[in-house]
């Protein structure tokens, strides 16, 4: 072959992968353009105040394309699927409680985003912000509002597999006192310390400003722990956990379970353990749910599953009976007044 014909072949081919890096390009920005869009059929979304300790509201991330997606709206609790008050302030993961706010954004730059937790107060409004040190996942803040955590993913982006590591942080709102890494505290299995340097912890949830239970993974197997903050331990309770929700009556957990049998990358279902008993007990849900649940009401699950906008807020009764019912379209991180 002529070094002509050499040439030319490779011009030819530099031009086809332009063509193919433009067409690209062109199509990722029309994707995000149609985003910002609203979609026909969709909820009602308009701006206006949202307050985090409003009775007669539901908060949640709103999903739903157009200029409000992703920020914070505001729902009548007793009518989750009806028009949405957005607040201006996006979250990736949220949560709420006695009007103190758990806020995990990103920052998008030039290169890269980056990422932050914002503690908010009762209008949304910055109180204190930490720079995370990867990809946000999870969420919580105590019933007093007192101490909000999160869980980011250092590396990896799934908990499907087991290539992943997080780092779960706790902070006093009142005194600002971080506890940057719970891997820090003391694990115990079995009544036996563990130091291992493939710990992990994830999903806190809380039972009051000092006392939380979490996931903690070890040498393949993952526990509910219970943590305490002024003894900087963990203590580990039931095996094959996650992402923990503790009942407002303080005597459940909520959980996801791997199953045998299941797809590999779709392994959980949804559980509830009593506390009392450490008696497990199946769902009425049998579709995988990689989602920290949260509890309605005493009996109620609440929780994420994918849907045509990114998530849809689905329920299910905590003991077993019923069938699960979808909630609202383009939902998700929803935080009730308990």
């Amino acid at each position: 072959m002529s070094r002509t014909a050499r040439l030319l072949i490779l011009l030819a081919t530099v031009l086809v992968l332009g063509g193919v890096a433009v067409g690209a390009t062109l199509h990722a920005a029309g994707r995000a353009a149609q985003k910002d869009r609203p979609q026909t059929g969709g909820p009602a979304v308009s701006p206006g105040p949202v307050r985090l300790d409003d009775p007669h509201h539901t908060l949640f991330r709103n999903m739903a394309w157009g200029p409000h997606r992703d920020e914070i709206t505001a729902v009548p609790t007793d009518r989750l699927s009806g028009p949405r008050t957005a607040s201006g302030v996006r979250c990736l993961r949220f949560y709420q409680a006695s009007g103190t706010g758990i806020c995990l954004q990103a920052m998008h730059g030039k290169l890269r985003d980056t990422y932050r937790a914002i503690v908010l107060d009762n209008h949304l409004h910055e109180l204190r912000h930490y720079d995370l040190a990867g990809t946000p996942t999870r969420a919580r803040v105590s019933p007093s509002g007192r101490t909000a955590a999160w869980t980011v993913f250092v590396s990896g982006d799934s908990y499907a597999g087991t290539a992943f590591s997080t780092r779960t942080s706790l902070v006093d709102t009142r005194t600002w006192q971080l506890d940057a890494n719970l891997e820090t505290y003391e694990l115990t299995v079995d009544g036996h310390p563990v130091h291992a340097s493939d710990i992990n912890v994830w999903g806190v949830t809380f039972a009051d400003d000092t006392h939380f239970y979490a996931t903690a993974a070890t040498a393949g197997k993952t526990y509910l722990v219970r943590g305490d903050r002024t003894a900087k331990t963990l203590r580990a309770l039931h095996t094959n956990v996650e992402c923990p929700s503790l009942s407002p009556d303080g005597t459940r957990i909520a959980y996801k379970k791997r199953v045998q049998g299941a797809d590999p990358d779709a392994p959980w279902r949804l559980y509830v353990l009593d506390l009392r008993t450490l008696r497990e007990s199946a769902t009425g849900e049998h579709r995988n749910v990689d989602d920290q649940a949260v509890w309605r009401d005493d009996h109620t699950l609440v929780y994420s599953l994918p849907g045509n906008y990114g998530s849809d807020l689905w329920t299910v009764p905590a003991d077993g009976t019923g069938t699960p019912r979808r909630l609202t379209t383009a939902a998700l991180a929803p935080a009730f007044q308990h």
